[in-house]
């Protein structure tokens, strides 16, 4: 007779298995919501990317540049005088001496111009003799009615003393006596007057022939100024040199003040630096660079810094300090190591693409098994072209990531394959 078989876990059920597994699931997934790893992650082949190593050695302070070298002084030869080129005596690439002509102008307004001084410059000298002439006639004649006057009024008083005496004596008549007075009276008056005309024109003559001498003389100037520009039309070297970039012709016509070329002064040699204006407020005065040629070092530093900014770029002079190459030649290029500071022990990061990606800000920091590379924010300094300088973020030792993050997508950490 069949029986009922009771179990002996009730409890154990389909329904209570459900909500257990459920459960379970459940407080998985609380699990990875609250306590999870929520990082981005990329799976990344190593063979496509760049990982170098952090290091503490010396920084070196520098930046590559490109010198061209230029003459130390450059003079300016210009067109003092327009003209026709008539003839050219030393051609562009040959040294000269200070003085030497160089090529030979024509003018013929020019010899007009002078000839015509020159006529000006006599017609005043004929005036001037003439005036002197007339002026030294005039007083003759005033000193000789001069000496009549004197010699006249002598008489007259002679004649006026005597009759007076005679008037006294009651020997002649008042009216007599009175007109030897008023004859000696005029007489003397008109003396007075003479000797004052006499001094006035001397003084006129003086400043009147002092004038037209004076202008006389000016317009010799002149005329010694305006025959100098005839010697103006043979332009000539003003110092010793080596004479570049003349280029007129035979038959050219040139005005006053076209550049007709230039005398690089040879005794020394500068190099025309050209630097990014990243560096404008680091670069001064005494800076010293060094380049490597045939085999030598060659130190330089700067004379002269150009503060113009032209297309991102500023120039500086740079002059020898220590000697120079044998060789050298005007428009050479030197690859030059400009020193911007003292060097010092750092902790040192390779150059790569992310700087570019990052701005230096953060980078990958690949674990010490190799298997994964985390993002860490830095802080970089100074750079020059093989390293930057690590300020704070990264030790001795590590490995990072130096190649570009471009296909990264700034996720927080590469999975290394």
């Amino acid at each position: 007779m069949d029986r009922v078989i009771e179990k002996k876990h009730k409890w154990l059920n389909k329904k209570t298995i459900w909500f257990t597994v459920g459960g379970i699931l459940i407080i998985l997934v609380a699990y990875n919501i609250f306590f999870g790893d929520k990082s981005s992650k990329l799976n990344v082949e190593k063979e496509k990317i760049t990982i170098e190593s952090i290091v503490e050695n010396e920084f070196k302070d520098y930046i590559p540049v490109i010198g061209t070298v230029e003459p130390i002084r450059t003079v300016y030869l210009d067109a003092i005088e327009g003209g026709r080129v008539e003839e050219i005596l030393i051609d562009e690439g040959n040294m000269v001496k200070k003085g030497d002509v160089i090529l030979k102008l024509s003018n013929t307004g020019l010899i007009l111009e002078i000839s015509n001084n020159e006529s000006n410059v006599s017609r005043s000298i004929n005036e001037f003799e003439n005036t002197k002439i007339n002026l030294e006639i005039q007083n003759i004649t005033r000193k000789q009615t001069l000496i009549n006057t004197e010699m006249n009024l002598k008489r007259q008083k002679r004649q006026y003393e005597y009759n007076k005496q005679m008037f006294e004596g009651d020997h002649i008549s008042k009216e007599e006596y009175n007109q030897s007075q008023e004859e000696y009276s005029a007489s003397l008056e008109q003396y007075d007057l003479l000797i004052a005309a006499l001094k006035s024109d001397s003084l006129y003559r003086i400043n009147t022939l002092s004038s037209m001498e004076a202008n006389v003389n000016r317009m010799k100037e002149n005329l010694k100024i305006i025959q100098s520009k005839m010697d103006n039309l043979n332009v000539k070297a003003p110092v010793d040199g080596e004479l570049a970039n003349l280029n007129q012709e035979i038959g050219e016509v040139i005005i006053y003040g076209t550049r007709i070329g230039t005398v690089n002064i040879l005794d020394n040699y500068k190099l025309r630096v050209e630097i990014d204006e990243h560096y404008i407020a680091r670069v001064r005065r005494g800076l010293t660079g060094n380049f490597d040629f045939s085999g030598s070092t060659y130190k330089l530093k700067i004379e002269k810094v150009y503060p113009e900014v032209n297309n991102g770029r500023f120039a500086v002079d740079m002059v020898f300090i220590s000697g120079r190459p044998d060789q050298i030649r005007i428009g050479q290029t030197f690859r030059i190591k400009l020193e911007l500071g003292e060097s010092k022990q750092a902790v040192l990061i390779p150059r790569g693409g992310f700087y570019q990606s990052t701005g230096g800000q953060w980078v990958y920091v690949v674990d010490e098994t190799g298997d994964f590379a985390i993002k860490r924010n830095i802080s970089i300094g100074r750079q020059n072209p093989k390293y930057y300088e690590v300020l704070e973020g990264l030790n001795p030792g590590e490995e990072v990531v130096v190649s570009s993050y471009d296909n990264f997508n700034d996720v927080d950490q590469l999975i290394l394959k």
